[in-house]
């Protein structure tokens, strides 16, 4: 199966698009207001209608009110949401779009709350958007027990081979966000290029 692969915390239309020319799948738009990634509604609708039809355009949110969430909608195209906090699965199914529900770690516990749904296992402690690795083979259970895992936390060019080969069975997707970035979280072409052929080639291999 071909291995998605996201590119979360687009901050500049160029980005998003250098991110679908070099194979991406999906590309994440930041909602969380502390996050360092945090858009502006303008500049989100701009980056969302650069690559509307090229990639899946995922918005991250993180403990939103239903209504904040309402108001992106209104103002930004997006085609699946990400929630990256403590929401419950009612109100994960509370929204009409497609699903991310980000985990800590690889908890068959807390996945099993939010049954159907697409899972982002991120950094046990919390670690999520900080580029901390963690050890990703913990998810390989899961992964074989046909849970739709997207793997994150810490991944990078120069790792995620590696980490693809511990988990074993292909995961749904990858995600990078620090990891291809270069100065001013700005996303390094050379870098994101190198991410998606390096997912790729362990996909072929697998």
């Amino acid at each position: 199966m071909t291995i998605r692969i996201k590119i979360c915390g687009i901050t500049h239309p160029a980005d998003a698009v250098l991110s679908a020319d070099a194979g991406a799948d999906l590309i994440g738009l930041n909602f969380v207001p502390e996050s360092p990634r945090n858009l502006e509604l303008g500049l989100a609708a701009e980056i969302a209608q650069q690559v509307a039809g090229r990639v899946e355009r995922v918005g991250v949110f993180r403990n939103a009110e239903i209504e904040d969430i309402e108001r992106v909608l209104r103002r930004v195209d997006l085609d699946r949401l990400q929630f990256h906090g403590e929401e419950t699965e009612e109100e994960v199914e509370a929204v009409d779009l497609p699903v991310i529900k980000s985990i800590r770690g690889a908890d068959l516990e807390a996945v099993d709350q939010y049954p159907g749904t697409i899972v982002l296992l991120d950094h046990p402690d919390g670690g999520g958007g900080t580029g901390k690795p963690w050890s990703w083979s913990d998810a390989a259970e899961l992964v074989e027990s046909g849970h739709d895992v997207i793997l994150a936390g810490g991944l990078s060019p120069e790792n995620v081979a590696q980490a693809l080969e511990d988990l074993g069975d292909p995961p749904w997707g990858v995600d990078v966000a620090s990891g291809v970035e270069g100065a001013d979280r700005r996303k390094d072409p050379a870098k994101v290029e190198q991410f998606v052929k390096a997912v790729r080639s362990a996909g072929s291999r697998g």
